[in-house]
Protein backbone atom coordinates (compact mmCIF):
# COMPACT_ATOMS: atom_id res chain seq x y z
CA UNK A 1 0.00 0.00 0.00
CA UNK A 2 1.12 3.63 -0.36
CA UNK A 3 1.02 5.54 2.81
CA UNK A 4 0.13 9.35 3.30
CA UNK A 5 0.56 11.69 5.97
CA UNK A 6 -2.17 13.81 5.61
CA UNK A 7 -0.18 17.47 6.46
CA UNK A 8 2.57 16.14 3.72
CA UNK A 9 -0.45 16.99 0.89
CA UNK A 10 -2.05 20.02 -0.15
CA UNK A 11 -5.59 20.30 0.58
CA UNK A 12 -7.13 19.63 -2.51
CA UNK A 13 -4.76 16.47 -3.53
CA UNK A 14 -6.03 15.28 0.32
CA UNK A 15 -9.92 16.67 -0.57
CA UNK A 16 -10.04 14.08 -3.42
CA UNK A 17 -8.95 11.60 -1.69
CA UNK A 18 -11.62 11.91 0.69
CA UNK A 19 -14.12 11.99 -1.57
CA UNK A 20 -13.09 9.03 -3.47
CA UNK A 21 -13.02 6.97 -0.66
CA UNK A 22 -16.05 7.55 1.58
CA UNK A 23 -18.52 7.17 -0.99
CA UNK A 24 -21.19 6.93 -1.47
CA UNK A 25 -22.34 9.93 0.56
CA UNK A 26 -26.13 11.14 0.57
CA UNK A 27 -27.15 14.45 -0.81
CA UNK A 28 -28.56 17.53 1.62
CA UNK A 29 -30.32 19.40 -1.12
CA UNK A 30 -30.35 22.69 1.50
CA UNK A 31 -32.69 25.39 0.91
CA UNK A 32 -32.40 28.41 3.13
CA UNK A 33 -33.15 32.43 2.74
CA UNK A 34 -31.01 35.32 3.79
CA UNK A 35 -31.69 38.33 6.13
CA UNK A 36 -33.55 39.66 3.70
CA UNK A 37 -36.11 36.76 2.57
CA UNK A 38 -34.17 35.64 -0.79
CA UNK A 39 -33.82 32.33 -1.47
CA UNK A 40 -31.01 30.42 -2.06
CA UNK A 41 -30.61 26.49 -2.81
CA UNK A 42 -27.32 24.14 -2.74
CA UNK A 43 -26.49 20.21 -2.48
CA UNK A 44 -24.32 19.34 0.26
CA UNK A 45 -22.75 15.52 0.22
CA UNK A 46 -21.42 15.80 3.94
CA UNK A 47 -24.69 14.98 5.10
CA UNK A 48 -25.88 12.67 7.24
CA UNK A 49 -28.61 11.37 10.09
CA UNK A 50 -27.74 11.25 13.34
CA UNK A 51 -30.44 10.72 15.93
CA UNK A 52 -33.89 10.03 16.17
CA UNK A 53 -35.30 11.07 19.14
CA UNK A 54 -34.72 13.89 18.70
CA UNK A 55 -34.78 13.80 15.21
CA UNK A 56 -31.31 15.62 14.38
CA UNK A 57 -29.50 15.90 10.56
CA UNK A 58 -26.58 17.38 9.92
CA UNK A 59 -24.36 18.42 6.90
CA UNK A 60 -21.49 20.19 6.43
CA UNK A 61 -21.19 23.55 4.10
CA UNK A 62 -16.91 23.25 3.86
CA UNK A 63 -14.59 26.16 3.53
CA UNK A 64 -13.28 26.22 -0.03
CA UNK A 65 -10.60 25.03 -0.76
CA UNK A 66 -9.31 27.30 -3.62
CA UNK A 67 -9.72 30.31 -1.63
CA UNK A 68 -11.43 29.93 1.64
CA UNK A 69 -13.81 31.48 1.69
CA UNK A 70 -17.79 30.42 3.05
CA UNK A 71 -20.83 29.70 1.13
CA UNK A 72 -23.79 31.62 1.41
CA UNK A 73 -25.83 28.51 2.66
CA UNK A 74 -23.56 28.98 5.78
CA UNK A 75 -23.97 32.81 5.61
CA UNK A 76 -27.88 32.37 5.68
CA UNK A 77 -27.92 29.43 8.51
CA UNK A 78 -25.85 31.36 10.85
CA UNK A 79 -28.53 34.44 10.28
CA UNK A 80 -31.84 32.62 10.21
CA UNK A 81 -30.97 29.65 12.12
CA UNK A 82 -33.70 27.63 9.77
CA UNK A 83 -33.21 25.44 6.44
CA UNK A 84 -35.42 22.85 4.81
CA UNK A 85 -33.07 19.50 3.43
CA UNK A 86 -34.60 18.26 0.94
CA UNK A 87 -33.21 14.53 -0.62
CA UNK A 88 -31.97 13.82 -3.81
CA UNK A 89 -34.01 11.29 -6.78
CA UNK A 90 -32.61 10.05 -9.92
CA UNK A 91 -35.23 12.19 -11.60
CA UNK A 92 -33.65 15.45 -10.47
CA UNK A 93 -30.46 15.26 -10.07
CA UNK A 94 -29.00 16.86 -12.62
CA UNK A 95 -31.11 19.83 -12.18
CA UNK A 96 -29.29 19.52 -8.21
CA UNK A 97 -25.85 19.58 -9.91
CA UNK A 98 -26.57 22.66 -11.71
CA UNK A 99 -27.85 24.56 -8.31
CA UNK A 100 -24.51 23.54 -7.22
CA UNK A 101 -23.19 25.98 -9.49
CA UNK A 102 -21.23 29.18 -7.70
CA UNK A 103 -23.80 31.92 -8.38
CA UNK A 104 -23.82 35.47 -7.44
CA UNK A 105 -24.92 36.25 -4.18
CA UNK A 106 -29.09 36.76 -4.34
CA UNK A 107 -29.20 34.61 -7.02
CA UNK A 108 -32.54 32.42 -7.45
CA UNK A 109 -31.01 28.95 -7.50
CA UNK A 110 -34.68 27.36 -7.48
CA UNK A 111 -35.08 29.41 -10.81
CA UNK A 112 -31.30 28.63 -11.99
CA UNK A 113 -32.23 25.36 -12.13
CA UNK A 114 -35.79 25.00 -13.14
CA UNK A 115 -37.35 24.14 -9.76
CA UNK A 116 -40.44 24.59 -7.91
CA UNK A 117 -40.36 26.74 -4.49
CA UNK A 118 -43.07 24.63 -2.37
CA UNK A 119 -43.80 26.96 1.05
CA UNK A 120 -43.02 25.43 4.05
CA UNK A 121 -45.06 24.87 6.99
CA UNK A 122 -42.70 25.78 10.17
CA UNK A 123 -39.57 27.71 8.64
CA UNK A 124 -39.74 30.24 6.30
CA UNK A 125 -37.09 28.66 3.87
CA UNK A 126 -38.92 26.81 0.67
CA UNK A 127 -39.69 23.25 0.09
CA UNK A 128 -38.11 21.83 -3.04
CA UNK A 129 -41.39 20.80 -4.72
CA UNK A 130 -39.68 17.96 -6.72
CA UNK A 131 -37.74 16.08 -3.79
CA UNK A 132 -39.52 12.71 -2.52
CA UNK A 133 -38.80 13.94 1.07
CA UNK A 134 -38.40 16.90 2.56
CA UNK A 135 -37.55 18.30 5.98
CA UNK A 136 -38.26 21.30 8.15
CA UNK A 137 -35.61 22.13 10.52
CA UNK A 138 -34.52 24.22 12.87
CA UNK A 139 -30.90 25.00 13.63
CA UNK A 140 -29.57 23.96 17.02
CA UNK A 141 -25.80 24.68 16.67
CA UNK A 142 -23.43 25.30 14.19
CA UNK A 143 -19.60 23.82 14.92
CA UNK A 144 -16.82 24.97 13.19
CA UNK A 145 -14.17 22.89 12.52
CA UNK A 146 -11.36 25.10 11.65
CA UNK A 147 -10.41 28.18 9.79
CA UNK A 148 -8.35 27.35 6.21
CA UNK A 149 -9.53 26.16 3.18
CA UNK A 150 -11.58 22.45 3.44
CA UNK A 151 -12.54 22.89 7.00
CA UNK A 152 -16.00 22.39 7.54
CA UNK A 153 -18.56 23.70 9.79
CA UNK A 154 -21.05 20.83 11.29
CA UNK A 155 -25.07 22.36 11.07
CA UNK A 156 -26.63 20.37 13.09
CA UNK A 157 -30.58 20.31 12.23
CA UNK A 158 -33.57 19.47 14.46
CA UNK A 159 -36.18 18.40 12.16
CA UNK A 160 -39.48 20.28 13.12
CA UNK A 161 -41.48 18.90 10.43
CA UNK A 162 -40.99 16.07 7.75
CA UNK A 163 -43.22 15.44 4.06
CA UNK A 164 -43.03 12.13 2.37
CA UNK A 165 -44.51 11.83 -1.33
CA UNK A 166 -47.61 9.20 -1.52
CA UNK A 167 -45.34 7.80 -4.48
CA UNK A 168 -43.02 6.55 -2.47
CA UNK A 169 -44.62 5.26 0.33
CA UNK A 170 -45.74 1.20 1.47
CA UNK A 171 -49.14 0.31 2.17
CA UNK A 172 -47.63 -0.35 5.66
CA UNK A 173 -46.43 3.49 5.49
CA UNK A 174 -42.84 2.28 5.52
CA UNK A 175 -40.56 4.01 2.52
CA UNK A 176 -40.16 2.13 -0.84
CA UNK A 177 -36.57 2.74 -1.72
CA UNK A 178 -36.79 0.80 -5.08
CA UNK A 179 -39.94 3.91 -5.93
CA UNK A 180 -37.42 6.45 -3.61
CA UNK A 181 -34.79 6.29 -6.08
CA UNK A 182 -32.27 8.02 -4.24
CA UNK A 183 -28.85 9.31 -5.61
CA UNK A 184 -25.47 9.84 -3.86
CA UNK A 185 -22.02 11.60 -4.46
CA UNK A 186 -18.47 9.82 -5.08
CA UNK A 187 -15.77 10.94 -6.22
CA UNK A 188 -15.18 13.98 -9.17
CA UNK A 189 -17.94 13.83 -11.11
CA UNK A 190 -19.55 10.45 -10.01
CA UNK A 191 -22.75 9.90 -8.70
CA UNK A 192 -24.78 6.58 -7.32
CA UNK A 193 -27.89 5.37 -8.18
CA UNK A 194 -29.25 3.69 -4.78
CA UNK A 195 -31.42 1.45 -6.34
CA UNK A 196 -29.33 -0.12 -9.01
CA UNK A 197 -26.96 -1.43 -6.21
CA UNK A 198 -29.51 -2.07 -3.95
CA UNK A 199 -28.87 -5.45 -2.10
CA UNK A 200 -29.97 -7.26 0.81
CA UNK A 201 -28.45 -8.42 4.13
CA UNK A 202 -30.37 -10.25 7.02
CA UNK A 203 -29.75 -8.51 10.35
CA UNK A 204 -28.26 -10.51 12.82
CA UNK A 205 -30.61 -12.58 14.92
CA UNK A 206 -32.03 -10.99 18.17
CA UNK A 207 -30.93 -14.42 19.90
CA UNK A 208 -27.55 -13.81 18.53
CA UNK A 209 -25.88 -15.92 15.82
CA UNK A 210 -23.57 -18.59 16.86
CA UNK A 211 -20.29 -16.63 15.41
CA UNK A 212 -17.67 -17.15 13.17
CA UNK A 213 -15.66 -18.37 16.89
CA UNK A 214 -18.43 -21.29 17.16
CA UNK A 215 -18.06 -22.53 13.32
CA UNK A 216 -16.22 -26.27 12.31
CA UNK A 217 -12.25 -24.95 11.63
CA UNK A 218 -13.02 -26.80 8.49
CA UNK A 219 -15.54 -24.19 7.20
CA UNK A 220 -13.52 -21.48 9.47
CA UNK A 221 -10.03 -21.76 7.92
CA UNK A 222 -12.05 -22.67 4.23
CA UNK A 223 -10.02 -21.31 1.44
CA UNK A 224 -12.92 -21.10 -1.33
CA UNK A 225 -15.36 -19.41 1.31
CA UNK A 226 -15.41 -15.60 1.25
CA UNK A 227 -15.37 -13.26 4.34
CA UNK A 228 -19.01 -12.60 3.20
CA UNK A 229 -19.92 -16.53 3.06
CA UNK A 230 -18.26 -16.95 6.37
CA UNK A 231 -20.57 -13.85 7.94
CA UNK A 232 -23.26 -15.38 6.19
CA UNK A 233 -22.91 -18.87 7.73
CA UNK A 234 -21.97 -17.05 11.18
CA UNK A 235 -25.36 -15.60 11.56
CA UNK A 236 -27.25 -18.79 11.91
CA UNK A 237 -28.61 -19.43 15.56
CA UNK A 238 -28.12 -23.15 15.41
CA UNK A 239 -26.97 -26.02 13.18
CA UNK A 240 -28.05 -28.35 11.48
CA UNK A 241 -28.55 -31.55 13.46
CA UNK A 242 -27.12 -35.08 11.91
CA UNK A 243 -30.72 -36.37 10.51
CA UNK A 244 -31.12 -32.96 8.65
CA UNK A 245 -27.60 -33.50 7.05
CA UNK A 246 -28.33 -36.57 5.96
CA UNK A 247 -31.75 -36.29 4.88
CA UNK A 248 -30.58 -32.88 2.90
CA UNK A 249 -27.17 -35.30 0.95
CA UNK A 250 -29.50 -37.79 0.05
CA UNK A 251 -31.86 -35.66 -1.70
CA UNK A 252 -29.37 -34.06 -3.68
CA UNK A 253 -27.80 -37.49 -4.37
CA UNK A 254 -29.36 -37.98 -7.85
CA UNK A 255 -28.71 -34.15 -8.67
CA UNK A 256 -25.08 -34.82 -7.59
CA UNK A 257 -24.17 -38.22 -7.59
CA UNK A 258 -20.40 -38.13 -6.66
CA UNK A 259 -21.62 -35.74 -3.49
CA UNK A 260 -20.90 -38.38 -0.66
CA UNK A 261 -17.50 -38.95 -1.57
CA UNK A 262 -16.80 -35.45 -2.76
CA UNK A 263 -13.91 -33.47 -1.21
CA UNK A 264 -14.16 -29.99 1.28
CA UNK A 265 -12.64 -27.98 -1.80
CA UNK A 266 -15.17 -29.19 -3.75
CA UNK A 267 -18.19 -29.01 -1.04
CA UNK A 268 -17.56 -25.67 -0.31
CA UNK A 269 -17.77 -25.03 -3.92
CA UNK A 270 -21.18 -26.06 -3.97
CA UNK A 271 -21.94 -24.26 -0.88
CA UNK A 272 -20.47 -21.52 -2.36
CA UNK A 273 -23.52 -21.45 -4.91
CA UNK A 274 -25.85 -21.99 -2.04
CA UNK A 275 -25.11 -19.24 -0.53
CA UNK A 276 -25.00 -16.94 -3.60
CA UNK A 277 -28.80 -17.55 -3.57
CA UNK A 278 -29.04 -16.78 0.06
CA UNK A 279 -29.78 -20.83 1.71
CA UNK A 280 -27.42 -20.44 4.22
CA UNK A 281 -29.27 -23.54 5.56
CA UNK A 282 -28.53 -25.54 2.68
CA UNK A 283 -24.77 -24.35 2.65
CA UNK A 284 -24.38 -25.64 6.00
CA UNK A 285 -25.77 -29.26 5.48
CA UNK A 286 -23.68 -29.29 3.07
CA UNK A 287 -20.44 -27.97 4.97
CA UNK A 288 -21.68 -30.37 7.62
CA UNK A 289 -21.69 -33.67 5.70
Amino acid sequence: MVSFDPQDLSTSILHGFLLSAVSPRPIAFASTIDVDGKPNLSPFSFFNVFSANPPILIFSPARRVRDNTTKHTLHNVEATKEVVINVVNYDMVHQTSLASTEYPEGTNEFEKAGLTMLPSDKVKPFRVAESPIQFECKVNDIISLGSDGGAGNLVICEVVKLHISEEVLNADQTINQEALDLVARAGGSYYSRAKKGFFEIPKPLASMGIGVDNMPEVVKNSMILTGNNIGMLANVETLPNTDDVNKFIDDISERYPDIKTASHREKHKLAQNYLSYGDVESAWKLLLS
